[in-house]
């Protein structure tokens, strides 16, 4: 099952920053649309979606994922 537990996503959020830093990595910026969702009450749910976007990697024969993606992670 997939976590849905806001408070700790952040926490694991802020450990995989703190993990970074440590091993001389730029932090990342957590994501608040997530923490949100989670927030709100995001259902629970499994994680066991096919992955459009790797599918399509494939049928596009494309190295990088960005380049399946209908946006960039970026403008999620």
């Amino acid at each position: 099952h997939e976590l849905t537990d806001a408070e700790e996503q952040q926490r694991r959020f802020e450990a995989d920053n703190r993990k970074r830093l440590k091993n001389g990595q730029q932090a990342q910026p957590m994501d608040m649309n997530l923490l949100a969702a989670l927030e709100a009450g995001f259902p629970e749910c499994a994680g066991v979606a096919l992955g459009v976007d790797r599918l399509l990697m494939v049928i596009r024969q494309v190295d990088s994922i960005e380049e399946a993606m209908p946006f960039t992670l970026l403008h999620a």
